[in-house]
């Protein structure tokens, strides 16, 4: 076994004896999402490379520690990617922190190959379990999964199951050609839109609409991306302008997210966002209105409480700024069909995930016993009883 592989298991059977909460956090960039991370910090940032790349196969495996930022290098360098396209938050953005948090971008709803969140291009995971044990799941293929698929499991599980190792994931060639159009439309005529397009043979990549101008980014085969200009309509944006504005929108350095309620305007929806980081994010989004995520059907009406909206995801994912209090933000997406978390800033007394069913609730319980029976991993992050 790697020393450092090792290493981990050891701190992990100590701390399981001495039931010491631990804390697994490697680049910290996701330190806000999810309820206030406690116990004494692990860090696998030691368990890291790539293990295995074979680009024509179409699979990467690498371990947990690994940087976001090179894996992704290292995948233009071949001419693919992460079909997700994952937000960093920071520079010290890992592929162990991608996938724990479960998070992904604009490319989340795309027409074709490229649809799917992080869970659908997980192949296989390694995992230190709360026994000091490495367990394997999954493989390298898609059809290698049998019975319980316990490697789409921690995509989004926070840590509280073990810490995740190594992974293998899909990838996907990048596309040939790529372009963004602009239209200015109401929210309702935007949200409209987008499920007309979506339900057509069109190659659409991403999608944000926010204060009045609707984004539009198609990608593929340049025939097929030059039909849809034609079809479409609306201005379009140069590419150069593009790319910062989708980045803006993935890294939430786009002033939706990022300037104060009262400076919201329609120069805060130009195409060309703002650059910024991570911290300016944090700082913002502490002293402003909270950032809830809202996930609903996308064909769901605009939601009836008020406040600066972003929607993207072909209306699937509404984006909201507001001081109302969560039960009213909960409620409200419920009315709509779905569900809200409290992303960023705000009172997180009431927690930032939206209650479980109690059914939900005792399968959640059971997985963590299995994985975690002395309850060291991460506790709280998700629940307060997980």
């Amino acid at each position: 076994m790697d020393p450092a592989l090792r290493q981990i298991c050891e701190t992990v059977r100590a701390a399981s004896a001495s039931q010491t909460p631990l804390r697994i956090r490697a680049g910290g960039t996701k330190d806000f999402y999810g309820n206030e991370p406690l116990g004494t910090l692990l860090d696998p940032r030691s368990v890291a490379g790539v293990v295995d790349y074979e680009p024509t196969e179409l699979v990467v495996t690498a371990r947990a520690g690994t940087s976001l930022a090179e894996l992704e290098q290292l995948l233009t360098e071949n001419g693919q990617m992460l079909a997700f396209e994952p937000p960093h938050f920071g520079v010290g953005a890992t592929v162990g922190g991608c996938i724990a948090s479960g998070l992904a971008g604009p490319r989340r709803v795309s027409f074709g190959p490229t649809y799917g969140g992080v869970r659908d291009f997980v192949l296989g995971t390694k995992l230190v379990d709360g026994r000091g044990e490495v367990l394997s799941f999954g493989g390298t293929v898609m059809k290698n999964v049998a019975g319980y698929d316990v490697s789409r499991v921690l995509a989004g599980s926070l840590g509280i199951l073990g810490v995740i190792v190594e992974v293998s994931l899909k990838v996907l060639p990048r596309p040939m050609s790529h372009h963004t159009l602009s239209f200015e439309m109401s929210e309702t005529a935007a949200v409209d839109k987008l499920n007309e397009w979506a339900g057509q043979p069109l190659p659409l990549s991403a999608s944000a609409w926010h204060d009045g101008v609707l984004y539009l980014r198609l990608a593929g085969a340049p025939a097929a991306v030059t039909a849809a200009r034609r079809q479409l309509g609306g201005e379009a944006i140069d590419n150069a302008q593009a790319d910062v504005f989708w980045t803006s929108i993935r890294e939430q350095t786009h002033p939706f997210f990022t300037a104060p309620p009262n400076e919201h305007s329609r120069a805060a929806g130009n195409a060309t966002g703002r650059a910024g980081t991570a911290t300016e994010n944090l700082n913002a989004a502490g002293s402003g209105l909270a950032l809830w995520r809202i996930s609903v059907p996308s064909t769901a009406p605009a939601l009836s409480i008020h406040g600066p909206q972003l929607i993207e995801w072909n209306g699937s994912l509404r984006w909201l700024r507001t001081d109302q209090a969560a039960a009213s933000v909960r409620e409200c997406a419920k009315q709509t069909g779905g569900h809200a978390t409290l992303f960023r800033g705000g009172d997180r007394t009431a927690g930032v995930f939206t209650p479980l069913s109690a059914s939900l609730a005792t399968i959640h319980q059971r997985l963590k016993a299995q994985f975690d029976p002395a309850g060291i991993f991460n506790p709280g992050r998700l629940y307060p009883n997980l």
